[in-house]
């Protein structure tokens, strides 16, 4: 299966953003869909896990200004993003499996840039 991230951008803070993570060659349905961010010179964190029941789990920096949602017919996850602020600037990519601190250097993720 590969994952492709889009929707990235420039943004103003407080503003928000719908990352997506779509799936060809296979199917996100079944598998566990974890987003992650990297920004530059720093580890690639997790952002969010959402496991094959639809449970999901947001990490602190994220809590409250996120959301998950799907369109089974695209093969898609989609990041809602919201109020965001120039540290949530960074890459952000999708990958199957469980967390894994490499998963950053697996795709090319989307560009989220925050700034006025």
């Amino acid at each position: 299966v590969q994952l492709v991230e889009s929707g990235g951008g420039l943004v103003q803070p407080g503003g928000s953003l719908r990352l997506s993570c779509t799936a060809s060659g296979g199917t996100l349905h079944g598998s566990n869909v974890v987003w992650y961010r990297q920004k530059p010179g720093e580890e690639c964190l997790m952002v969010s896990t959402t496991s094959p029941a639809g449970h999901t789990y947001f990490t602190d920096f994220v809590e409250g200004r996120v959301a998950i949602s799907f369109d089974n017919t695209k093969n898609t996850e989609y990041l809602w993003l919201s109020s965001l602020t120039p540290e949530d600037t960074a890459v952000y990519h999708c990958a199957l499996g469980n967390p894994n601190i490499y998963a950053c250097s697996w795709g090319q993720g989307t560009q989220v840039t925050v700034s006025a």
